[in-house]
């Protein structure tokens, strides 16, 4: 069995965060185990349809965000690593230079400590030159930025369909296949002119 630590913060698109678990809840033998902070809760208020407590709900085991003593505190309780999804720029920081003073900080410093995978759906636009220094310093940690910059090659229909292939790129890099998802197969675009060699660079 697999575990995977999902935190959600407070930033913009915890859709995000709430997709990878449901994503998980359909992938055999993962754990999950989730960290919500105050302000994700708000943003999940404000965005979604949901409520904090049908997020805990998608979500094996519930951690609070100032339990800085939950099993997941510690490098000797094994996991595939982390997902923060969304990513803040407060949770950022603290990451980048090990702030530990509560549980999303304290579990990616563990994964990052232990070597594990650490992977950051960091959710701000535009960036300024100490966002992009933060990004550089939890690089140099270990971590994965991973701005849940969409692709269109699959030709999303639907808001849920851009979110899910973010998500699933992100499982990628776990080692988790989410079902479901299309995914680039080197197939010519049906909409391409056979005519057109001009490769557009």
């Amino acid at each position: 069995m697999k575990r995977l630590i999902v935190a959600i913060t407070g930033a913009s698109g915890v859709i995000y965060g709430v997709r990878a678990l449901e994503l998980l809840r359909e992938t055999a033998d993962v754990e999950t185990h989730l960290v919500l902070t105050p302000a994700a809760i708000r943003t999940i208020n404000a965005e979604l349809d949901m409520t904090g407590d049908a997020v805990r709900a998608l979500a094996d085991h519930v951690h609070s965000h100032r339990d800085i003593g939950a099993s997941i505190s510690s490098g000797s309780f094994v996991t595939e690593g982390m997902l923060v999804a969304p990513c803040s720029i407060k949770s950022l920081s603290g990451i980048a230079h090990s702030y530990n003073d509560e549980l999303v900080i304290r579990a990616a410093d563990v994964c990052l400590k232990e070597r594990r995978r650490l992977v950051l759906m960091l959710r701000e636009t535009p960036f300024h030159l100490g966002h992009i220094e933060l990004m550089a310093q939890a690089t140099r940690n270990g971590a994965i930025i991973m701005p849940p910059v969409p692709a269109f090659y699959h030709r999303p229909a639907t808001v849920d369909d851009i979110v899910d292939q973010s998500v699933a790129r992100a499982l990628d890099l776990f080692g988790i296949a989410a079902p479901k998802i299309m995914r680039w197969n080197g197939r010519t675009s049906e909409v391409e002119s056979p005519e057109d060699d001009d490769p557009g660079f």
